[in-house]
Parts: C-alpha cells; structure tokens; sequence
C-alpha cells in the first residue's frame, strides 16, 4: 500500500459520486430504472479505472462476478459502486454512498466513502477526528426500512435512541461525523457494504469489530458476513457487554 493507494480509493469514490449524481438528474422512467442505471454505469465507472490503473490488482464488486482468483491475490479492491439504493432512488434523499476499499495481504490498508449529496468523501489519508460525544442517551443507527429487533432490543437495554439512516456507508460514517455513538448491524451484509467504511473508521479511531468483539475479515471465501459493531472506543466495553447480553 502506497499514498497513491489511499489518494485513489477517494478519487474513485468522489468521481464515481458524481457520475451517479449525473445519473439521478435523468429523466428516467421511475425509482426501479434509476437504480439500474445508477449500479450499472458507476461499477463500469469503477472497475475501468481500476483495470487501467491497478492492472494486477483483483477486484470485489456488488455487481460484478466473483472471481475466485481474488482468493490467491495480494491485492484486492472491495467496491459498493451504489450503497443505498433506495434512498438514492428517491428524489432529495441523501443517506447513500459509494464505497471503495484496498485489501492488501490479510488488512485493510485504505479506503474512501463518498456521499456525493453531500459533496463529502470521508477517506483514509485525512479521517476526521470524532467530535465530543454529545451529552444524552447513546444514539444506535439502524435501518430506516428494515430495522433489527436486535438493535431495538440493545437501545431498550442501554436507554439508548435509535436514529434511522439508509446505507451502510451513511450509518458508519455517522459515527464517524459525531451524528451518532455506533452502528450496530446483526442482520448480515456483503464485504463491499462495510470494507470501505470500516476502514475510514479504523482511520478515524474507532472501534470496529463483529458483535462477539471479534476481528472482522475481508476476503474470504464467501463475502458474507455476519455482524458489524462500529463504535466511539470508549462505548466499545458497555456495548459489547451489552451485547453479550442480549445475543
């Protein structure tokens, strides 16, 4: 891993976001088109780049084939060419992403999430630090469509509140913004949804585990993986004896 790695994973991100951002302004047929168009150019947008400018380097994309190749590479790009689809289907919302991360011998080594409504890519090189906690109860991200009775449960068990938000990539980098405390995911999700956010966490300080306070891995076998906590450090002990508890 090189600074030209970290400098590219948020290049890639922010160029990507803005393709999709080109993409939105269509006057395309309704949300389901939208979608389509928007995982289909910006994964070609993606995985060009990348092959011209990682020639050797294997690449992980929602919308790719998998290649089992990867499994023997040195060296992986992890990419979400279109985190959030729904909301980024939905005129004015703004809690989707793009997500590329670097997978380099075992490590996640760089990474970048850009949230193009936002005009803001969070990335490796520069992580912003957390702010302060806010003072109050301990404020949970969890899905705005589909939230987990899991983390209803933890929030009920820690007085805490729950703050509703599309993507994988907007839920973790609330986190890292200070808009929330954690991001608590029980119910599964692909590598592609939390390599690149995790690794702009990892950057910025956080914590970042599974559920059982145990290492998160990134390419395996199969990119599922179970369970994601993502947390301020100093919260890390309570929600993780939190969440022993209620597993």
């Amino acid at each position: 891993m090189t600074a030209a790695d970290h400098a590219l994973a948020a290049s890639l991100a922010s160029e990507a976001g803005r393709l999709l951002l080109q993409v939105r302004q269509r006057d395309l047929p309704d949300a389901a088109a939208r979608k389509t168009a928007g995982d289909a150019e910006s994964h070609r947008f993606l995985v060009g780049e990348l092959a011209r400018r990682r020639p050797h380097d294997a690449v992980l994309s929602e919308e790719g084939a998998d290649d089992p190749a990867r499994l023997s590479a040195d060296r992986v790009w992890i990419v979400d060419p279109l985190d959030g689809t729904r909301e980024f289907s939905e005129p004015g919302r703004a809690d989707w992403a793009v997500h590329v991360a670097l997978w380099e011998r075992g490590e996640l080594v760089a990474g970048a999430v850009a949230l193009p409504a936002e005009s803001v890519t969070l990335s490796t090189p520069e992580p912003p630090s957390p702010a302060p906690r806010a003072e109050g109860p301990i404020r949970l991200v969890v899905s705005r469509s589909r939230p987990p009775v899991l983390v209803a449960e933890l929030a009920a068990r820690l007085r805490g509140d729950l703050v509703p938000l599309g993507s994988a990539g907007v839920k973790a980098m609330a986190v890292v913004r200070g808009q929330a405390d954690a991001y608590v995911h029980g119910g599964g999700q692909y590598e592609w949804d939390s390599a690149a956010p995790v690794a702009v966490a990892r950057a910025a300080g956080l914590h970042t585990s599974r559920l059982d306070g145990t290492p998160l891995r990134y390419n395996q076998p199969s990119p599922w993986s179970p369970d994601l906590l993502v947390c301020r450090p100093e919260l890390a002990d309570d929600l993780l004896g939190a969440l022993a508890e209620t597993l």
